[in-house]
């Protein structure tokens, strides 16, 4: 692969697995004081989650919320730490689009709706071990 695909407008977050969500975000709030954070439960991917800003960008912390979902496997084989990372791209849809037209090993072959918006993720075989999330940018939250 020679020539850009997409091109990534900014990092949305930056996403860490974790076995207690409560018990994390009151250390990252006593650390860095950050405030108020919602706790979502997002059944079809098995998980808590919340998004905090930090700055220009965000952390998003996933808790399983069973034994045998990818992040709960994910923190089974490597522990807790950083899960994945999210660009924003603009038209999300195209992308993938490209993306596997170009062959490139795609978890979702189109979007969905996610914590942050209209999102798709990179197979992390595909991407040196690192799983890419992409959201589109006129979704992203923010």
């Amino acid at each position: 692969m020679n020539d850009q695909i997409c091109t990534a407008l900014n990092i949305n977050h930056i996403c860490l697995a974790v076995r207690d969500i409560e018990e994390t975000l009151y250390f990252y709030q006593n650390l860095f004081g950050i405030g108020g954070v919602e706790i979502k439960n997002i059944e079809d991917q098995r998980v808590k989650a919340a998004l905090v800003e930090v700055g220009n960008t965000q952390l998003e912390f996933i808790q399983p919320t069973d034994t045998i979902g990818g992040v709960a496997r994910f923190i089974e084989r490597r522990g807790e730490g950083m899960h994945h990372i999210c660009f924003e791209v603009d038209d999300l849809e195209n992308t993938l689009k490209q993306l596997d037209a170009e062959n490139i090993q795609l978890i979702d072959k189109t979007p969905r709706v996610g914590l942050s918006g209209m999102i798709a993720f990179i197979h992390p075989k595909e991407t040196h071990g690192v799983l890419i999330e992409l959201v589109d940018h006129d979704t992203a939250k923010r």
